[in-house]
């Protein structure tokens, strides 16, 4: 995918309700400054003008975050009732994600989980950054977990990497990519958490790709899997040696899986045989939920989910 312009948003999921994009790779979803010429917001009110809702500071309400560097796939609600049902289900863990990385070194196992708590960083000049539990100056951990499966072997520019797929199963900041580094194994062109050489201002972009993307709103199931940017048709430094498992079968896997209930873990919409749930099923909101859900809506935030 070339670097972003205004012009080349690429849609991957379109409704009355909902867009996924796949989103450019160091790029902002939206700024209040002037210096930034380019955002995510800007792209789609080039793209969609008539989509932009003025009761809204940026235009358009996100349904979740990607950083700067992470590429991949976005959902963007298109109104107020649907970005409610998109915070349900992120709010009641209902929501599947997975990336694509490639990370240094040749992990040796198929399958791990990762489950390091991770906090705030309060050491001088680290404040904006996270860290896993038992880390000096580590502030407020919460209990985090990471599935990660290795599709391949190989080098990049000469140096062992490996080619992940990561799901992130709960939602804290920078997650993918602390857990990754304290794995040992961290992400190709991470500034923040990469290796202390230099070596990570080598590539031309930090190699973390929002992957697929499934949203099973009672309305409608919001899924998107976007193309993988990590081939070596598209980028000559990348060179997979060793297919550990393929990508097309995980794929499959992914969208075969049920959906967690909101409490139980029961199939969910996105299930064929399961029938979408009725107008008013389901316990009512309590008067704290729903000032919860009406001040999400005010804005549109949510904690970034890698």
């Amino acid at each position: 995918m070339e670097p972003g312009s205004v012009e080349n948003l690429s849609i991957v999921y379109q409704s009355s309700d909902f867009l996924v994009v796949n989103k450019h790779w160091d790029l902002r979803i939206d700024c209040k400054t002037w210096r930034e010429t380019l955002t995510l917001q800007k792209q789609l009110r080039h793209r969609f003008p008539e989509l932009a809702d003025p009761d809204t500071c940026y235009g358009f309400r996100f349904c979740h975050q990607l950083d700067f560097s992470t590429s991949g796939a976005l959902c963007v609600a298109l109104n107020k009732a649907a970005a409610g049902s998109a915070y349900r289900c992120f709010k009641e863990r209902r929501v599947t994600k997975a990336y694509l990385a490639l990370v240094r070194g040749h992990i040796q196992e198929s399958q791990l989980t990762v489950s390091y708590a991770i906090g705030r960083n309060s050491m001088e000049g680290r404040t904006h950054t996270m860290c896993i539990e038992g880390t000096q100056g580590c502030e407020n951990p919460k209990p985090s977990l990471t599935e990660l499966l290795v599709l391949e072997h190989g080098l990049y520019d000469g140096n062992p990497v490996s080619k992940v797929l990561l799901k992130p199963l709960t939602g804290r900041t920078h997650q993918l990519r602390v857990h990754c580094s304290a794995l040992g194994h961290p992400i190709v062109g991470d500034l923040t958490y990469g290796q202390a050489t230099g070596q990570e201002d080598q590539p031309f972009r930090m190699m973390l790709h929002a992957f697929y993307l499934r949203i099973p709103t009672l309305a409608e199931c919001v899924e998107a899997c976007t193309p993988d940017p990590f081939l070596s048709t598209l980028d000559a430094c990348w060179c997979p040696h060793t297919l550990v498992q393929p990508l097309d079968e995980l794929v499959q896997t992914l969208r075969a899986a049920p959906d967690p209930g909101p409490m139980d873990g029961d199939p969910g919409p996105c299930s064929p045989s399961v029938p979408l749930p009725g107008p008013g099923q389901g316990p009512p909101e309590t008067e704290a939920q729903q000032t919860s859900c009406l001040q999400w809506l005010s804005e549109w935030t949510l904690e970034p989910d890698n």
